[in-house]
């Protein structure tokens, strides 16, 4: 028989995923995890009906937390990122981009549940593609709010790689959080955030930029990138420097920087990053 997932995240909006294999499901009183592949967007993996990741159009969400926020700073500063830390991103797709940049030195990455990595592992290893076990990988299984709350001074990029704010997520989205995340960066550091779609989470965007602003960051933004897998218009993902000005690299220092790096990507570009920073006016309304 013929079956079809929906996606449930958006309470007046409904979309549904036809699932031509299902490779795993488990469903208890707690969550719904399925697995599936779809002749579209690959293998897909949804939990409590929201998409969290599909192998079709991975490869846009990573390159751009990953190469937005370690280019701009390889830009302005060539001793620069030595040490990132990814909050989640338990699947390796950030981690896989991260490791691309030799100036990093350590990327350590903080996951809440080994399963998860376990499962990704087991069922989307291209995506990962042996992050984690690279050299340079440090992967932690602990609560990411505590985790970052014991950092002090010690990472030049945090990316925050979330679920959407709902249930244990939400924790990732409070200016408690974001303030520990200031307090773990170095000075001129930079964090990325998942903020969803503005135009269907208005208020996700606004609140966490709006964040950003009280706990003392010189600079708060966002920039977007359109992820189909995320239904919904572009995906946005806040922008929080201590270093003013760092969103607005000239282009010819980004192609310079990022050319040094001699890797291929299929969404990323330095035309891209720069591109991604012009808001349209109902985003740019959020966060200003």
């Amino acid at each position: 028989m013929e079956r079809w997932i929906e996606e449930t995240l958006h309470k007046d909006w409904r979309t549904r995923l036809k699932a031509e294999t299902i490779l795993f499901e488990s469903e208890t009183e707690h969550q719904h995890l399925v697995i599936f592949d779809n002749h579209c967007f690959g293998r897909v993996m949804m939990l409590d009906h929201i998409v969290q990741l599909t192998t079709g159009d991975e490869f846009i969400y990573h390159e751009m937390m990953a190469h937005v926020p370690l280019t701009a700073l390889e830009a302005v500063d060539p001793e620069t990122p030595k040490s990132v830390l990814i909050v989640g991103g338990g699947d390796g797709g950030v981690l896989r981009e991260v490791l691309k940049h030799p100036l990093v030195e350590r990327a350590v990455l903080c996951e809440i549940d080994a399963s998860v990595i376990d499962m990704c592992r087991e069922y989307f290893p291209k995506v990962s593609d042996g992050a984690f076990d690279h050299e340079r990988a440090e992967i932690v299984i602990a609560d990411g709010t505590e985790y970052m709350k014991a950092a002090k001074a010690e990472f030049d990029v945090v990316m925050v790689d979330s679920t959407d704010p709902i249930g244990p997520g939400a924790v990732l989205f409070t200016k408690e959080f974001y303030g520990d995340c200031f307090n773990a960066l170095k000075d001129g550091g930079v964090m990325l955030t998942q903020n969803g779609l503005p135009f269907m989470q208005p208020d996700e965007l606004r609140q966490s930029v709006g964040y950003f602003n009280e706990v003392g960051f010189a600079e708060c933004w966002a920039f977007t990138a359109t992820t189909p897998g995320y239904f919904g218009g572009p995906m946005s993902q806040g922008w929080a420097s201590k270093r003013a000005g760092l969103k607005d690299v000239p282009i010819a220092d980004l192609r310079k920087a990022f050319g040094a790096l001699n890797i291929a990507t299929k969404y990323y570009s330095p035309e891209v990053h720069q591109g991604a920073f012009a808001l349209p006016r109902y985003i740019a309304e959020l966060v200003e």
